[in-house]
This record gives C-alpha cells, structure tokens and sequence, in this order.
C-alpha cells in the first residue's frame, strides 16, 4: 500500500502537483533535534535547521569561520583529505556540543562538507552529577568504613543491610553472619540482648542505650531514625561507642585522685609536724584542728579573724598563714594598732600627701597599706582601732582603695588582711565601741587559738621545748629537767599567760637552775602552790577557774602519780586501778610522768 505521503512525492495525479523537494528537505532538516547544516569549500553555509539557527546563528549564507572561528579547522580538514570526523567537542554559552562532519559528493566531486550537532548539554549535566554522587557515595563509604566508631545500618522493617569493619572488630564477627538477618532473629538468638534498632523503630525517634555485647565489651549505642519525604521510617542508623576502656580511665583518674588527695593529706600531716620540730607543738586535738584551719584558709584570699587570750600564738598562725599562703614571697607587714597613738592611727595606715598636716614630710609618707602591696597586712590588736580608722578600714575592704590623709583621690592596692584580738569584739559591737558592719567584714573566717589551760596535752612537750630552746640560746651545755614534783607543778598550774607565761618560767628556770635537776623550790611561788596542792585539794577547789576536762585530767595524774608512788611499778599500778598495764604506760606519757 503506497501513503499518501508517497503518492504526493511521486505519483502526479489530476489536479494536483508534486511536493517542493527544497521545501520538504528544510522540513526533514527542522524535523530532528541535532543541529545539521552544510557549508561549501569556502566555508560558506548552505542550508541549516533551526536548531543550528537558534544556538549557532548559522543561517544559509553565513561564514563558518567568522561565526564558529574554532570549529572551522575540522571542517576545513575535511575539505582537504574527505575524512570522517567524529567526537569533536564544542562549547558555546548555549550548550556543550558534540559534531560529526563528512564529505559531500556530487557526480563524484567534494562540493562542501555536513555538520551534525549532538547537544550534550542535559547529558554532562547528568554525568557531572553522576559523578558528584559518584564521589559522595565513595566518600560516604570511606566515613563508614574507616570511622572508629561501629555502624550498622537497618532499613526500616530492621533488616541488616551493612555493618562496617569497625563494628566486626567490636562485636567479634563477620559482616556476612549478619547482614540480610533481621535485628528480631538476632534478639530471639541472643546476640544482643536488647536491640537499639528495634527501640527506635518502635519510639521513632533517637534512643540512647548501654549494652555488654558478647565479646564482654560495654558499648554505648546511639539509633537514629531516617524518614523519606513522605514520613516514612526508611532508616536506622545505629552508632556503637566502646566504653569499656573509657571505664577503665575513670576508674584509674579516680584511684589517682584518691592517692593524690591521700598524699595531700599525708602533707599535711608532714607540714604540721614540721610545725610541731620547728616552734608550734600540737599534741591536743583542738590545737591540731586549729593549724589544719589555718593551713586550709592561706590557700585563699579571705580576710581572717584570729581570736584567742593574750599569748595563745595567734601572730605565730598569722605568721603560719603568710608562709604556705599565695603571697609568701612578699611582705606581710605587722601592725599593733594599740602601740599607734590615736592622733596617729590614720596617718600610719593609710599615708598621709604633702601637707597634710603640722610636720609632714615634705613629698607626704606611704601608709602601711600601700607597703604592703601585694602580700598581707596583719593588724594586730584590732579591737584597739579608734572609730574614725575603722570608717577607712571598712571603706577598703569594701572597694580595695585607700585614700590618704589630705588627699583627693583613692589607691588601689593588693592586700589580704588578717586581724587579731583578745578582746570580746561582740561585746564592743552592742557597746558600741566597735563598727558592727566593720566585724562582719573581718569576721568573714575566725580562727580561735585555744588557750594553753585547754592544750593539756601540748604542757609537757611545750615545756621540755622552751627549757631546750633556751639553753641553746644562753649556751648552756645541757638543759635541765625537773624532777616529778616540779614537773607536776608546772603541769598543775593555770597559765593564765598562757605560752608567753611559759616560755618566761621557762626561761626563768634555765637562767636560775643550779645543776641539771629543777626542783620544786626552783619554781616561782604562784607555780609552787598549784603543785603542791594538786594531789590533796577539794573537788570545789580545783574545780575553780578550771573546766570539768582539766580537772578530771588533774585527778587523774594525781591517781595514777600516787599509785605509782605507792606501788613502784606499772603492773601493780595497773592492779591497784583496776586498768591494764598499757593504760598506765599511755596515761604516764600523757601527763608527763616520769616511770
């Protein structure tokens, strides 16, 4: 059956005429999507399509090499050696192109060559996208399989699809054993004994979980889930974190603090001590409770408040303070405020400037405060500051300035601030005598030095220390010590002085002792009386100006001093006390008795 297409081109009929041939091929030529058009020896187009036209400009009658100057040489080689070219790439701002060119013959003579065009614009931008996805999946791969961390991905029944090599090192087996498996198979067969991917699936949502898998390992597993547009779980992602090491560094971090901390406690032992060999002696626990306090606070800044009777020590711990404390190498300056005459207090602490008043120097004076920059000032007797100095002194611990006597302006200095005083500050605060605000200020840490009558403990050593010490300083040969009954009188007594009356009796008894024996008789008077009696007075009488704990410590030396007495050795003591013979020999080191 001949179309009717056909019967038009070829077959005339009555009343109607064959096709234009010219007009036809333009139409094959529009007909295709590749661009197509022929040029003559000179270069000189002859027909084009539209898709030639549109992306090229290259209408019949336009020069090749004026309007596509880099495509022309292939065409121009193919007018001269009537090959076949293919492949060649061309680039315009429309589109990237691939032409074929060949020969056109006519009666057996080259008269011009055809161009095709294939646009590869859609298809580079599909290969170039290929390929981004092509490196992405290779740079996906490369983060599963190389991180540390085990992966396993699920899809969204809980299928294994893929486990990296990470995650067979972890749970000690081969991705092959597992992948293809659903995660409810391997729950039901005890591989894991709770599956993070099936909590997740079941949550919809991140769940965190610890496990022990079988390998013994302690894991932490992370699922999270992966929706589609369409909301759809699609996904799970499960991370696995080995912790079982990270365990086994806390558990070591926290042995190494614990030793840390014990040799920091050890030192401190070994600092208090060397306090105890060098001038503190500590054998009573509240004095030991007190230099642990004052060791603890001179690591920090505060402002401390020492308390305590007249020579309890309390510029000795201020001393203790300034040493381990933050400042030790800079000054620590001490000021009594009660040697400073009145008139005077202002202009010591705080400086005066040129002028400031009748006999100032010339180019005015630093007060105490300002020398101290940097380190401590300890004020001692603080209680004895008059009202118009502590203003200022509150003034600075408030703003860390002070002003001097006559000037305008504020300084700013450095300085930690200790105080002392055997004075009731409270008592003065409701008397009124003493700022209110300006104790709270001070009082931020107190430290209370326990008298010498309340260090029961610390007599003996004490005593033995300040006879040693000062035959040392006379340069004496030997140091003398007292007999039982010189040193039951020394230990009976009160020392209202507390260890500034000690060392003077002390110091007294190395001065006046004639041989190496102290006997009662070389004790002063007031210490002669509270030895002889401390066997043989009333309850009522030893109780007065004494606590329960003096006391019962007295009557107890008086018991174990006269059972020795009586008995000659601690065996028989100890029978006659109803105690054991390590009683005894502990009870005799404490008081100071000799065996």
């Amino acid at each position: 059956m001949i179309s009717p297409l056909s019967q038009l081109l070829f077959e005339p009929g009555a009343g109607r005429q064959r096709m234009d041939w010219k007009a036809f091929s333009r139409a094959m030529l529009n007909g295709t999507r590749n661009g197509v058009f022929a040029v003559d020896g000179d270069g000189t187009v002859l027909v084009s399509n539209l898709v030639v036209q549109k992306a090229f400009g290259l209408f019949p009658g336009t020069s090749l090499p004026a309007t596509l100057p880099d495509f022309w040489p292939q065409v121009e080689k193919t007018l001269r050696d009537h090959a076949h070219r293919s492949d060649i790439p061309l680039s315009v701002a429309s589109g990237v192109y691939l032409a074929r060119v060949g020969p056109i013959f006519w009666k057996d003579a080259p008269v011009g060559v055809l161009c095709v065009f294939d646009d590869r614009t859609e298809l580079e931008k599909t290969t170039r996208r290929m390929l981004s996805y092509q490196e992405l999946s290779r740079e996906l791969d490369a983060i599963i399989e190389y991180s540390k961390d085990g992966l396993w991905i699920c899809d969204g029944e809980a299928n294994v699809l893929r486990i990296n090599p990470a995650s067979e090192r972890l749970n000690a087996i081969r991705a092959g054993e597992v992948v293809g498996r659903n995660m409810r198979e391997l729950e039901t067969e005890g591989f894991v004994d709770r599956s993070v991917t099936l909590a997740t699936i079941r949550a919809g949502e991140v769940v965190n979980m610890l496990q022990i898998n079988r390998a013994g390992k302690k894991l932490m597993l992370t699922g999270s889930p992966v929706f589609d547009d369409d909301g759809r779980l699609i996904r799970v992602v499960v991370n696995e974190r080995d912790i079982t090491e990270i365990d086994a560094l806390r558990h070591e971090l926290e042995e190494q603090l614990a030793l840390r901390d014990g040799f920091r406690n050890h030192l401190k032992e070994l600092r208090l001590t060397a306090l105890e060999s060098d001038r503190i002696i500590a054998r009573s626990p509240c004095m030991g409770q007190a230099l642990r306090m004052a060791m603890k606070v001179a690591q920090v800044d505060s402002t401390v408040l020492i308390l305590g009777e007249s020579g309890t020590g309390k510029g000795m711990v201020a001393e203790l303070i300034h040493k381990h404390s933050g400042r030790s190498d800079q000054p620590m300056i001490r000021i009594n405020c009660g040697a400073i005459p009145e008139s005077l207090v202002e202009s010591e602490l705080f400086g005066y400037e040129k002028g400031a008043f009748t006999g100032a120097r010339k180019g005015g004076k630093p007060g105490y405060f300002e020398l101290a920059h940097g380190g401590i000032l300890f004020l001692d007797e603080i209680a004895e500051l008059p009202l118009s100095s502590q203003v200022k002194l509150l003034r600075f611990l408030e703003d860390g300035q002070v002003a001097r006597v006559g000037g305008t302006g504020g300084r700013r200095v450095d300085v930690r601030i200790l105080a002392a005083t055997n004075r009731d500050l409270e008592g003065m605060v409701a008397g009124r005598s003493f700022r209110r605000d300006l104790y709270y200020r001070l009082n931020v840490i107190p430290l209370r030095m326990p008298a010498l009558g309340e260090r029961r403990e610390c007599l003996a050593p004490l005593i033995y220390h300040f006879l040693d010490h000062f035959t040392r300083k006379l340069g004496r040969s030997a140091a003398p010590r007292p007999s039982r009954a010189a040193m039951d009188a020394l230990l009976a007594h009160g020392y209202p002085g507390n260890v500034r009356e000690l060392m003077n009796i002390c110091e007294r008894l190395v001065v006046m002792t004639e041989g190496g024996r102290i006997e009662t008789e070389d004790l002063p008077g007031d210490v002669r009386g509270a030895g002889a009696g401390a066997d043989c007075l009333p309850a009522a009488t030893m109780i007065r100006g004494r606590t329960l704990a003096q006391t019962l410590a007295d009557v107890e030396r008086a018991a174990i001093r006269e059972a020795m007495a009586r008995h000659g050795t601690q065996e028989k003591a100890a029978r006659a006390l109803g105690v054991n013979q390590s009683t005894i020999a502990r009870k005799l080191r404490k008081h100071g008795i000799e065996d």
